[in-house]
């Protein structure tokens, strides 16, 4: 399969609040390295893809510049300055590119994404608009909302009840890389941009236009890191 300029686009501008740094969680040291680097090294070492633009934070670009120049990633030709949003972020990449055939979006704080992985999601691509990585979920969901409470001296929103259990055979935990025809995101990241709508991942937009997405095996290594304790995560799969 021909899939001729896959370009990736790598959002590494979050706030990361929930990890609680006072500097961006991407530029954290994971083992001998900043953890987006080892985004980027596994990006830039897949055959596959031709390009890599990163996005970070306007304080922090030129810094990821110099880790970029200093591991010497020569695929990344530019850096991004990201949004608001995650997605303004990406918006801000797609936007960036000149002549990208299939856009590549891959989470900086993924540091486990392995080539397979995004040539099942490239390969996918033959039949859809876009592909997803994404892994069966292991424990039992539920759907839940808050009673409140009718004890008008508490002071607590209530408490939280189930509605119902779903079915665990129809769920899948999705991942990036999410895949897709340069076109068809580029044109749905702009919808979305006119409309004022944001969703919590790139599929979402093109499945909202209309966009055919598959979902492809990733991996349960393949974890984001959100919080510290994700680090030690990181570190016991890279250390192997």
């Amino acid at each position: 399969m021909n899939l001729g300029r896959v370009v990736a686009i790598v959002p590494a501008a979050g706030l990361g609040t929930r990890f609680g740094a006072e500097r961006n969680k991407s530029l954290f040291p994971l083992l001998d390295k900043p953890l987006v680097i080892w985004t980027l090294e596994a990006l830039a070492t897949c055959p596959e893809i031709t390009e890599i633009v990163p996005v970070f934070k306007e304080e922090d670009i030129e810094s990821g510049r110099a880790l970029i120049r200093d591991y010497g990633i020569a695929k990344v030709k530019n850096c991004v300055m990201g949004g608001r949003e995650r997605q303004d972020s990406v918006l801000n990449a797609l936007r960036a590119i000149e002549g990208a055939d299939v856009a590549v979006i891959h989470d900086g704080a993924r540091p486990m994404v392995d080539h397979e992985m995004i040539r099942r999601a490239l390969q996918a691509l033959e039949d859809a608009d876009g592909a997803v990585a994404g892994v069966p979920v292991k424990d039992t969901i539920k759907t839940v909302r808050r009673q409140k409470s009718e004890d008008r001296a508490q002071k607590t929103e209530g408490e939280v009840v189930i509605e119902r259990t779903l079915d665990r055979s129809l769920l899948w935990a999705i991942q990036t890389p999410q895949v897709f025809r340069y076109d068809r995101i580029r044109e749905a990241y702009e919808k979305a941009g006119a409309e004022g709508f944001y969703a919590t991942d790139d599929a979402a937009l093109m499945e909202r236009y209309g966009g055919r997405v598959r979902v492809v095996m990733g991996s349960y290594r393949n974890i984001k890191v959100t919080t510290p304790e994700d680090i030690t995560i990181a570190e016991a799969f890279l250390s192997r």
